[in-house]
């Protein structure tokens, strides 16, 4: 039942989000759809629906333009994060500013932005302050990562806080509205969202983790991207990573030796560790949630973002 529920849900969230970016300019249209279509996880619009059925919701339909607006804000996201990064690569696509440009790709981005208004616009203004905060929180974690990487001050304090503004913020949105459409009391919203916001956090780091071990094939990008941009979660241990990438500063390869000498150095078993903390954080967050199908899904959503290859 719930498989059917969630997939119905899913299927509303698709439509909406390929409906949303029709434009009569047709670079935009054909930008958004690019990357959409590219597939994903599709993992936020997932954790608002599950939160609302754990929180008593019925009718998916209800909360699904909310997943939408969620997962539009990353896709957004992508945009220009591969901007940053010069990135090529997306679920096993060119990115949009490999294939149009980086102007075009810049536009595109904040177009799909302004999207998420459209979305988010019939359900009012409490849940358009959740949205907003959620956004600038990411904002602002993107900028701190990028300052931190600039000054070579990546310490793991700093590190957790631009995880939890970048990444954990969007997924503890998305679950505190889902809970809150369903009319749940304030003790299920804030313990719905407590799990989504450390699920985001195990997601992050695993993550990073993935960008150094990961396959590329598999993940349909390239790794070593934060390694090369002195940022990630192995930039957070032990101080940064000076030592590191000392030892490897004459190879004919930095980024692969140093990828290597990680693997070596048991920064991976410091952060798997890190990953678990937040999984169990955020299963203990789910016991105060009432047994359901939805909570079980949401349980063994932690086990999947641990396990993850991609």
């Amino acid at each position: 039942m719930l498989t059917n529920t969630l997939a119905s849900g899913l299927e509303i969230v698709e439509k909406e989000l390929q409906s949303v970016v029709n434009s009569d300019v047709d670079i935009l249209t054909d930008a958004g759809l690019h990357l959409i279509k590219s597939g994903g996880k599709r993992l936020r619009p997932q954790l608002s629906i599950l939160a609302y059925l754990a929180a008593g919701g019925e009718n998916v339909a209800e909360v699904a333009p909310i997943g939408a607006a969620i997962e539009m804000v990353h896709t957004a996201t992508l945009v220009h994060d591969d901007i940053n990064d010069h990135s090529m690569m997306r679920r096993g696509k060119l990115t949009v500013h490999a294939k149009w440009g980086r102007t075009f790709a810049l536009l595109a981005g904040d177009y799909l932005f302004t999207k998420v208004y459209e979305l988010m616009a019939p359900f009012g203004a409490e849940y358009n302050v959740i949205m907003s905060d959620a956004c600038t929180k990411l904002v602002e974690g993107e900028t701190l990562q990028a300052q931190a990487a600039k000054a070579g001050e990546m310490d793991r304090e700093t590190y957790k806080t631009i995880i939890s503004r970048k990444t954990a913020s969007l997924f503890e949105a998305g679950a505190r509205m889902g809970a809150m459409l369903a009319g749940a009391e304030e003790k299920l919203i804030e313990a719905l969202s407590s799990y989504a916001y450390n699920l985001g956090l195990t997601f992050q780091i695993v993550d990073d983790i993935l960008d150094i071990i990961g396959d590329p094939e598999t993940m349909g990008k390239p790794v070593g991207t934060d390694l090369a941009q002195n940022r990630g979660v192995t930039a957070a241990q032990n101080g940064g990573l000076d030592e590191v990438a000392t030892a490897v500063a004459e190879a004919d390869d930095p980024i692969a030796q140093m990828m290597a000498k990680l693997r070596e150095s048991g920064a991976m078993d410091i952060a798997r560790m890190q990953a678990q903390e937040m999984a169990e954080r955020a299963r203990e967050a789910l016991k105060s949630v009432a047994e359901s199908e939805a909570k079980d899904e949401m349980t063994n959503l932690i086990e999947l973002v641990l396990e993850r290859q991609s």
